[in-house]
């Protein structure tokens, strides 16, 4: 699952243009193209023949736009490092996040979405007309999906959950104004300051999980200079032949390893195997309270921990097994292969959570004017039908393969230099607080808690990336009066244009 990389390249992905990738260009364009086609014809029965046909269609090309940037950003973020650190190859990030970001929108993103998202604005104490409200949700839709695309062009990951809501309270405070039915007291200003609470809280916490984790598992199991030497152009898939690549890594540490600074076996089956237990107690939580919340499991707390207990026991053995038959491998090569495969881990079920969670940021939009053209009424929450899931599922992983290669440039290679052992670190600290938060109530954004766990790698090896971070932090701030103003744009549009 590694890759060889040349050591004067400065990004982890293919280069565009190649004929192979002009073939996956293909095949993806293709499968969007038929997608949107299929579902707008099932969308014209799903509704009504006496819908407006041009509503619908645009609604459906803002609802995959919005799935598509998603993907481009939100996804490309989580896949950041573990393309980053050479685990996995964009090809092999864009099988997982198919496979597991669409799972978990499919089968954990719930039957039924809230048709605004947060209920940060009020729309139900003015009287609204329902194809106003399909408007606003029309035009959150492209506020945020515009705004994700210029982000994602730069390169900046940034909160799809703060452009969602930044395009719904920009159309909603519009028409609120235009039809003479609302004012600022539409808007829920108190989640408005929580969400500016997260753009601190959230990569702070992040980053401090990653310190410490990152930090023992340097002290502990890399040794004082192990770390340095774990790059993915020092190393070759597990697969390759074994004479030339332990060249080279004995090569870059055979310095190190008689001066006695680098672990030995011993340490990585005693250290590994509790890290990676840990790691699968942390991943399980953020699944069980997270990643399935939407699910109609009912397990109890008890039942929770000893699921994460036996979890845990079965990854503990199982990696301390794996560990003792890396004994004739090089320390650095089984340390990269280890931790390797724990960052794969880690990465899917990070898609898994992802997928089932904020896939709705395009959905609940999506489905909510659906609704609108096949009731013509407004309400609070809505059935998703499983075409639409599956058709933002699809744009997704096209918005991954398309435009998500800058988004994971930045988080995998420009923040910090990403290895397995950090990539996992990083992973496993966002995983953990996004559950605790989750679970306590805390306001933060998942992005952002990556973001500062990479951060929080990189002042581990003191090559944190201060000057990339601040227009990175520059666009969190940004994020939602953009998407509200493009929102409020959008809103006058299309309400003279259609209505």
């Amino acid at each position: 699952m590694t890759q060889v990389l040349a050591p004067e390249r400065h990004t982890p992905t293919p280069a565009v243009g190649r004929s192979n990738d002009r073939l996956w260009h293909l095949v993806f364009g293709a499968l969007l193209a038929v997608t949107l086609i299929a579902f707008t014809l099932w969308s014209f029965d799903f509704v009504g023949r006496d819908a407006p046909r041009m509503v619908l269609i645009t609604t459906v090309i803002f609802g995959a736009f919005m799935a598509f940037n998603i993907g481009g950003n939100d996804v490309a973020n989580a896949f950041g490092t573990s393309v980053g650190a050479g685990t996995l190859t964009m090809k092999q990030a864009l099988l997982v996040a198919a496979v597991f970001e669409v799972s978990g929108a499919l089968l954990a993103g719930g039957d039924v979405t809230d048709t605004v998202k947060s209920g940060i604005v009020d729309l139900g104490a003015v009287a609204l007309d329902p194809m106003d409200f399909a408007f606003i949700m029309m035009a959150a839709l492209l506020g945020a999906s515009v705004w994700l695309l210029l982000a994602t062009r730069m390169g900046w990951p940034v909160s799809t959950t703060h452009a969602i809501i930044g395009g719904i309270i920009g159309a909603s405070l519009t028409i609120g104004f235009v039809t003479g039915t609302g004012s600022l007291s539409m808007v829920q200003w108190s989640e408005v300051g929580q969400i500016a609470i997260s753009w601190v809280l959230s990569p702070v916490l992040g980053g401090l999980a990653a310190f410490l984790i990152y930090g023992l598992i340097k002290k502990y199991v890399l040794g004082n200079t192990l770390s340095h030497t774990l790059k993915p152009h020092m190393l070759a898939p597990v697969a390759a032949a074994e004479g030339t690549v332990d060249a080279q890594i004995d090569e870059a540490t055979t310095t190190e390893a008689e001066a006695g600074t680098i672990g030995t076996h011993a340490s990585l089956q005693r250290w590994v195997p509790l890290v990676a237990a840990a790691g699968a107690v942390i991943i399980t939580a953020m699944l069980l309270f997270k990643g399935l919340k939407n699910l109609d499991m009912s397990v109890s707390t008890f039942g929770g921990i000893l699921v994460m207990a036996m979890i845990g026991i079965a990854v503990w053995l199982a990696v301390f097994v794996f560990a003792k038959t890396l004994r004739k491998q090089t320390v650095p090569r089984a340390t990269y292969i280890l931790f390797s495969w724990m960052q794969v881990f880690t990465a899917s079920a990070f898609a898994f959570s992802h997928g089932s969670n904020d896939i709705a940021n395009a959905v609940g939009p999506f489905a909510a004017v659906l609704d609108v053209l096949r009731t013509d009424s407004i309400h609070a929450e809505t059935t998703v039908p499983f075409a639409a899931m599956l058709t933002c599922g699809i744009a997704l992983i096209a918005g991954l393969w398309f435009i998500g290669r800058k988004v994971i440039a930045t988080v995998g290679t420009n923040l910090t230099e990403i290895h397995p052992a950090s990539g996992f670190a990083a992973e496993l600290a966002a995983a953990g607080i996004v559950m605790a938060a989750s679970v306590s109530g805390l306001p933060v954004s998942s992005t952002h808690i990556l973001i500062g766990a990479i951060i929080g790698v990189g002042l581990v090896n003191r090559s944190a990336n201060w000057k990339l971070m601040k227009p990175i932090a520059l666009a969190w701030v940004i994020t939602l009066p953009a998407a509200a103003t493009i929102g409020a744009v959008g809103v006058l549009t299309l309400r003279t244009v259609l209505g």
